[in-house]
C-alpha cells in the first residue's frame, strides 16, 4: 500500500479539501492502487521508449479497477509520488537520464485519456486529463 505524500496532498482537491476526492484519503481507510502496470508504462512513455501493448492493457484494465472515479487521479498523483520518492527525483527538474519531471508528470495525468477510463476532474464537467495537470511543480 502506498503511504501519502505531500505531492498526493497537493493534487488532492486543492485548498479547501472538501469534495467527493475526500474519500480518496488513506487516513479514511481508502486503499490506493499501486497501478504498477502504469508506473511501468508511464516510465516508458516519458523516455520515448514503445510500450508494449500487454503492459499498455495492464495498466488500464488497474487504472479502471479503481473503482471510485474521483479516486483514479488521486491514485496516478499517489503512483507518481512514488516514483519520484524512489527515484530521489524530488528536487529539480528530471527524474531520470532523458525524463523531465514535468513530461512525466502529464503523461501520469493523461493516462485516464490513452485507457479511455473516465475520470472528473471538475473542471466544467469536463473528463480525460487528471485535474493537477496544471499545477506548478512543488
Amino acid at each position: 500500500m502506498l503511504v501519502a505524500t505531500p505531492m498526493a496532498a497537493e493534487y488532492g482537491a486543492g485548498s479547501n479539501n472538501s469534495g467527493p476526492w475526500m474519500w480518496c484519503d488513506p487516513a479514511t481507510g481508502y486503499r490506493p492502487s499501486a497501478l504498477m502496470g502504469c508506473r511501468a508504462m508511464v516510465k516508458l512513455q516519458c523516455m520515448g521508449s514503445q510500450v508494449p501493448e500487454a503492459l499498455l492493457r495492464d495498466c488500464c484494465h488497474q487504472l479502471a479497477d479503481v473503482t471510485n472515479d474521483w479516486c483514479r487521479c488521486h491514485d496516478l498523483g499517489s503512483m507518481l509520488d512514488s516514483v519520484y520518492q524512489e527515484l530521489g527525483a524530488w528536487k529539480g527538474t528530471k527524474v531520470f537520464p532523458g525524463c523531465r519531471k514535468e513530461v512525466m508528470k502529464l503523461t501520469a495525468a493523461s493516462v485516464s485519456a490513452v485507457c479511455n477510463v473516465p475520470i472528473p476532474n471538475g473542471v466544467g464537467g469536463s473528463t480525460g486529463v487528471c485535474y493537477w495537470a496544471s499545477y506548478p511543480d512543488a
